[in-house]
């Protein structure tokens, strides 16, 4: 039996960490090299056998849809929901009527080389409710660090340092049927739902990547996204025809590949 892979993008934030960037034009638009974000997003799950997808919008919807359309140029099928105020990371799932049984979601800046395929064939082998992609984090203390007692007294002295988590990449698979612990029109976010599905002893698996994967949120972080993706295009495109012709964007919503004389 086939199944069908449908990717739900979430691009309805205001993008506030990297402003002044995103004043004018939403987060997902911003260019890493000559591509924006989320057209790099697209070509990437297409490679991985996505063919459907929603985009959750809601700030400067109107440019997405400008920009995307219905998804032809890509060969694929892209859909619009809005929402009309902010709703979370989940409640916006459930605007959308006609979900498959599982489905991806992502945050519409994520910049990673995880294969997309092989987390939705992790999620359904292990007849998860809900996956959530993590990546290796060390976090850097630039202070000493105090140890103590009950009785305050000086237990420890830890000076400058290094913590490692595992963290969420922004990227997770969905059963459909867990959309049934949303409130309806309640904000609800990532960390509200898996407390809901521990609380109600439901499947919730972590699938763990040492992928590159980088955060566009702050403006050092996008610097650095457009370094790492020049230096390694190959990796984060693998499925593009000619790499020596790329599209190149001279405005936010205009390639210049679009122009015509």
């Amino acid at each position: 039996m086939t199944h069908e892979k449908h990717a739900v993008i979430l691009a309805g934030g205001k993008g506030r960490r990297l402003q002044p960037y995103t004043i004018n034009f939403p987060k997902p638009l911003a260019p890493v090299a000559d591509l924006p974000i989320l057209e790099i997003v697209i070509r990437q799950l297409k490679h991985h056998g996505f063919r459907r997808f929603t985009f959750a919008v809601g700030h400067l919807a109107e440019l997405l849809m400008a920009y995307f359309g219905d998804g032809s140029k890509w060969n694929v099928k892209i859909e619009y929901s809005r929402e009309e105020k902010p709703l979370g990371t989940v409640a916006p799932l459930t605007l959308i009527d006609d979900l498959p049984e599982q489905f991806l979601v992502m945050n519409g800046d994520v910049l990673s080389t995880i294969d997309y395929g092989q987390l939705y064939n992790y999620h359904r082998d292990n007849e998860a409710e809900l996956t959530i992609a993590t990546h290796p984090k060390e976090v850097k203390i630039d202070l000493g660090v105090i140890e103590y007692d009950e009785q305050l007294e000086v237990t420890g002295y830890k000076e400058k340092p290094r913590l490692h988590y595992d963290v969420s990449m922004g990227v997770y698979i969905f059963n459909r049927d867990v959309l049934d612990l949303v409130i309806p029109g309640e904000f609800t976010d990532l960390p509200t739902m898996v407390h809901r599905l521990m609380n109600n002893n439901r499947k919730v698996k972590v699938y763990t990547s040492d992928c590159e994967w980088l955060d566009i949120g702050r403006p050092e972080d996008y610097a650095l996204a457009t370094q790492r993706f020049l230096k390694m295009r190959d990796r984060f495109l693998p499925a593009e025809v000619d790499v020596s012709k790329p599209m190149v964007l001279d405005h936010p919503l205009r390639r210049k590949d679009d122009v015509t004389a």
